[in-house]
């Protein structure tokens, strides 16, 4: 009887992918805080997530000429942020406190997500040796 790893793991392993670019996004919002005119962005989780399952692979680094290249272009629906303070002058949409906040959320939904695929690789594990 084979075992599909997309069951076991459900929804954690693209959620995993998602999160990650998602923290990519947030901490370039965070970095770019002082930079006149630039934009805070931010993604459609749900639609990137539903994406990604769809697509049912996800981008990865071929990091050697043998490798197979496996990279799918998922969109990650980037949107910009609406603003909640008025313009300072010199156009740029990032309020550091809620971009902070936004970023820890996702940091400990991403946590979540880990936590959940180790409990399941672990008890896979323990499946395959028998307890041992």
């Amino acid at each position: 009887m084979a075992i599909s790893l997309d069951k076991v793991f459900g929804i954690h392993q693209n959620a995993l992918l998602v999160r990650s670019d998602r923290a990519e996004l947030l901490s370039s919002n965070i970095a770019n805080a002082d930079t006149p005119g630039y934009k805070a962005k931010d993604m459609d989780f749900a639609s990137a997530l539903a994406n990604a399952q769809k697509n049912n692979t996800y981008r990865m680094s071929k990091t050697h000429d043998k490798h197979f290249d496996l990279s799918v272009e998922i969109d990650t629906s980037q949107k910009y942020r609406n603003p909640n303070q008025p313009d300072t002058g010199d156009g740029n949409t990032v309020d550091v406190q809620v971009e902070r906040n936004i970023f820890m959320q996702n940091s400990m939904e991403y946590q979540t997500s880990l936590e959940f695929l180790n409990g399941k690789i672990k008890s896979m594990n323990k499946a395959l040796t028998g307890g041992n």
